[in-house]
């Protein structure tokens, strides 16, 4: 895909096809996205082949309680850390039963920056299988704009690591 034609909604194709193609099942768990990349998923047809579900997981006590954030790492490194979207990522995996997972937390602003962790501060956490990775990214612009630009990062993100898994799975995680 070339540079232009990268939204959120053509991301969210993309990737569509490659979890049917592989048999993967996806989960979200959103915090400072408010929901974007589930909704960038679920307006492509056919997406419940794949898409199980997802969290918007906006306070911290969601994320202990739903998700199974380690209180620890909220206290010593923030929701908006490495550590959180890791968490956050196996937790939607494993509440979820999906075999891939997207997790996102940040700041959007206009407030609630700090000199450590300013506006545009976002991570972004992907489980595929048993690993998992962050990334850390740094957006401009306003609100809906970090928010959009962090959704668009998300979803590159799953579709690299969804690549990166070039054999199908054999089966599908089943739900009752």
């Amino acid at each position: 895909m070339n540079g232009s034609s990268l939204t959120a909604a053509s991301l969210a194709k993309e990737l569509g096809k490659l979890l049917c193609a592989r048999n993967l099942t996806l989960a979200v768990a959103e915090s400072c996205t408010g929901g974007m990349i589930g909704a960038a998923i679920t307006s492509i047809s056919g997406s419940s082949e794949y898409f199980l579900g997802g969290v918007i997981a906006y306070s911290n006590e969601i994320k202990t309680k739903v998700l199974g954030v380690g209180p620890g790492i909220l206290l010593s490194k923030g929701a908006v850390s490495a550590e959180s979207v890791a968490a956050m990522a196996r937790g939607a995996q494993r509440l979820l039963g999906a075999h891939c997972a997207i997790s996102i937390s940040g700041v959007a602003g206009p407030g609630g920056g700090t000199k450590l962790k300013p506006v545009g501060l976002v991570y972004v956490g992907i489980a595929a299988g048993k690993i998992v990775r962050t990334f850390r990214y740094r957006f401009e612009g306003n609100r809906q704009a970090v928010r959009r630009q962090a959704t668009v990062a998300a979803l590159k993100r799953m579709i690299e690591a969804v690549k990166k898994n070039s054999s199908p799975q054999r089966h599908r995680a089943h739900r009752d």
